[in-house]
């Protein structure tokens, strides 16, 4: 029998890891992945959060800091789902660029993902089924100016997960990017000071001047749109998609 549909995704049976997942987008996955009927393990690094949202969906929470390089050896290797979602944001000119923040973004966003892969896929292949998502951004497929290490990680997230579609296809494992514009988030919410700073604009012009701007739909993204893509993702439906990244980004890649 074919599990789920051509629009749903029935993952009972499965284990899904979802990282920065106590508020966002990795909220809505971890959410959408358990109505799914997955057994999700939640990951943030703030304590409270994570215990909230792996309440919510009877899952396990996992207190960690990907920018630990050995936080990942704490986590479960027998995933089936992997959401590399966990990210941050650093608004600055190229040469003023502290190089602490770009190691540190670097380490969250590129690092990480490669060594959650790393320690899930052989259990993945052992199963001969499994799904990478990578929440990557508009950021991996465009760039920006202010944010050297935020776009130059998606980019490299965007190859990560390319490598590892390739790799993935003769053991049933698929690999793909979600590129979502800017979603209404609390990472979203929280750059709204610093790009007002350095567009020399005032804050309450943020959304128009910078994050709307090279939209066609002048809304932001909502976390559950996200979380609806990457559920699709790892449905019977997208079997046959990997390596691929979709963006859902009110029509910013269109232009």
């Amino acid at each position: 029998m074919t599990r789920g549909s051509a629009h749903t995704a029935d993952l009972s049976g499965r284990v899904a890891l979802v990282t920065g997942a106590g508020s966002g987008i990795g909220r809505a996955c971890a959410v959408a992945l358990a109505e799914a009927g997955a057994t999700v393990h939640v990951v943030d690094r703030d304590g409270d959060r994570a215990a909230e949202v792996a309440g919510a969906v009877a899952g396990w929470a996992h207190v960690v800091d990907l920018a630990d390089p050995g936080a990942v050896d704490a986590l479960p290797a027998e995933v089936d789902v992997l959401v590399n979602n966990a990210g941050l944001q650093h608004v600055a000119p190229l040469h003023e660029f502290p190089p602490e923040r770009f190691a540190h973004l670097h380490q969250v966003m590129v690092t990480a993902p490669f060594l959650l892969m790393r320690r899930c896929l052989p259990h993945m292949y052992a199963r001969r089924w499994g799904r990478l998502v990578n929440i990557s951004s508009v950021h991996g497929l465009r760039a920006s100016p202010f944010k050297a290490a935020y776009v130059s990680a998606k980019h490299a997230l965007e190859g990560l997960s390319k490598v590892a579609a390739l790799e993935g296809a003769a053991h049933g494992v698929t690999s793909n990017c979600v590129n979502p514009g800017y979603v209404r988030t609390p990472l979203v919410e929280g750059q709204v000071a610093a790009q007002a700073e350095a567009h020399g604009i005032a804050p309450e012009g943020v959304l128009d001047a910078v994050f709307l701007q090279r939209t066609a739909v002048k809304r932001l993204v909502e976390p559950e749109e996200v979380a609806t893509i990457v559920r699709w993702l790892c449905g019977d439906a997208a079997s046959s998609v990997t390596g691929a990244s979709l963006p859902v980004d009110g029509g910013w890649t269109a232009a």
